[in-house]
């Protein structure tokens, strides 16, 4: 054992180290195309299984080193080549490997790849198996054949090819679920795999082509590939810094059901909307505007929908019965908001209107404290999304949305939240409901009220809103960007559009007529 001293020996032994890595790096981009093959839970094991028995098949060779000369032999001659076994091999194995390179190539070019959103799991297990194990067979051979003209000792070939598989082994995970994962990795592969059986055929009929060649036409395809995932990692990078992932999300959905194809989709998204070019929109325009408004309500808050508290119907506690009868002959709700004046008018509660037609039809007089009911209190900071879920589980349509220093600034219902799904809600009213009330002409112009949530009127024109505003309505709009209460006849030029305040109430802003800038 005296040559473990020599470092001769160990220089020897990590060049074969390095030399069978190399050698075997083909092998392991088939590997990973033939493990996609199987359901995830037996792909890491049909990996593992072939390896290791192909580790043993290339032990057996390197003790079967003698046999392994004798390959060279010219066993016979046809078309003027002599052919030997070595020839042989290689011919069976270019053939099979053009052959599989070809089906998986044909098969992901075609489609054939997917099918109802799930990869196909045609192949079986043992199948997979034993295809790895053929095809390191082919290309561990000249492998094997260099380890023996390089080293001398057998368990220094043993050595290295154990450590070189092992390496191979560890590396074979990570390199597949990159390569899966990557679709046009998997072509690019594929067409090495091709690149590499031809060159294994060639050799079978004596014409030698330089490794050289290959490995500078893969590492430039290689290079040209890195250069393809950088501009992807950075696209989705800077996607990531300006737009959450919500609202990414959001807009690929959209994206989907309105059959768009832009850069900003990946690429299985693209494939899900291919058919875009060949047929309108998937969904129509209410299903589309209904999808956009429930994609929306996590990022709302309950003050963007409130009723302002100047345009709540109300009574007083301690009002008389002529009083109240006027109130509710003028009022078309179902319930109405208390007020006491030892409260400094501040909202106590709701009534049922039909609870206090029957106080009145009774002989036991009117006592309104008695059908006082508290709704629910909700900052008004809560997004529509956490409120529908607390007006489920209180089991009541009605909250009062309070300030932080607890002042009531309006109401919002259950039928707020769904009007702001679903549009607006037929009612018994005449009155057009002021979050909802825009009118659009036909010369690309609108008159909308001051009170229309942004959210709401960004639907009619294009204008950027700013994400961490802190105000709600055109009227708001209007006021930040001024930074006074804008008069009647005055424009505020916002990115392209003119917003020209056409009538106002008690310092309230309550119809803004909106045109394009080019419009006179």
């Amino acid at each position: 054992m005296e040559w473990i001293m020599d470092p001769t020996i160990w220089a020897g032994l990590a060049t074969l180290i390095v030399l069978e890595i190399v050698l075997g790096i083909d092998n392991l981009v088939f590997i990973a195309i033939l493990a996609e093959k199987l359901p995830r839970h037996q792909s890491d094991k049909a990996r593992v299984i072939g390896l290791t028995f192909a580790l043993c098949m290339r032990i057996c060779l390197l003790l079967l080193a003698s046999w392994l000369v004798t390959l060279k032999t010219p066993l016979f001659s046809a078309l003027g080549l002599s052919f030997n076994g070595r020839q042989l091999i290689m011919l069976a194995g270019g053939l099979f490997l053009l052959y599989k390179a070809t089906t998986e190539l044909n098969e992901r070019l075609e489609g054939g790849s997917h099918e109802n959103g799930k990869q196909k799991k045609t192949s079986h297990f043992w199948t997979v198996v034993a295809q790895i194990v053929v095809l390191d067979a082919v290309f561990s051979l000249d492998a094997v054949i260099t380890a023996v003209a390089m080293v001398e000792h057998i368990t220094v070939m043993i050595a290295a090819v154990c450590i070189a598989m092992a390496l191979m082994i560890l590396a074979s995970k990570p390199l597949t679920i990159f390569v899966n994962a990557h679709p046009t990795i998997v072509i690019l592969c594929l067409s090495f795999l091709l690149m590499i059986g031809f060159s294994l055929v060639a050799e079978g009929f004596g014409f030698v082509i330089p490794k050289g060649y290959l490995y500078a036409a893969i590492g430039f395809s290689i290079l040209i590939e890195f250069f393809n995932q950088l501009s992807m990692f950075n696209r989705r990078r800077f996607l990531t810094r300006n737009k959450p992932l919500r609202q990414r999300t959001a807009e690929a959905i959209l994206h989907m059901l309105r059959g768009d194809n832009e850069e900003e989709l990946d690429s299985h998204t693209a494939d899900l909307i291919s058919d875009a070019g060949k047929q309108s929109a998937v969904f129509n325009q209410q299903e589309l505007s209904m999808i956009e408004r429930v994609l929306g309500l996590a990022q709302r808050s309950v003050s963007s929908i409130m009723t302002s508290r100047l345009d709540i119907d109300q009574i007083n506690i301690d009002d008389d019965r002529e009083k109240i009868i006027e109130e509710i002959s003028l009022n078309q709700h179902t319930r109405l908001v208390v007020t006491d004046d030892n409260a400094n008018d501040e909202p106590i509660g709701i009534i049922n209107v039909n609870d206090l037609l029957k106080q009145m039809l009774s002989d036991e007089g009117i006592n309104i404290r008695t059908l006082v009911k508290q709704p629910l209190i909700f900052p008004e900071t809560v997004s529509l999304l956490v409120a529908l879920e607390k007006f489920r589980e209180a089991k009541t349509h009605f909250a009062f949305i309070v300030d932080e220093f607890g002042s009531t600034q309006g109401i919002v219902s259950v039928t707020d939240i769904m009007e702001t799904i679903a549009g607006e809600l037929p009612t018994g009213e005449e009155e057009v409901d002021a979050r909802h009330d825009i009118q659009c002409f036909e010369d690309n112009s609108c008159l909308a009220n001051g009170y229309i949530p942004l959210e709401e009127l960004v639907r009619y024109i294009h204008i950027k809103l700013d994400d961490k505003r802190d105000y709600h309505t055109l009227a708001g709009l209007l006021m930040e960007k001024t930074q006074h209460i804008p008069v009647v006849g005055e424009k505020i030029m916002i990115e392209s559009y003119t917003f020209e305040v056409v009538e106002v109430e008690s310092h309230r802003i309550v119809k803004v007529k909106i045109y394009p800038q080019t419009i006179a």
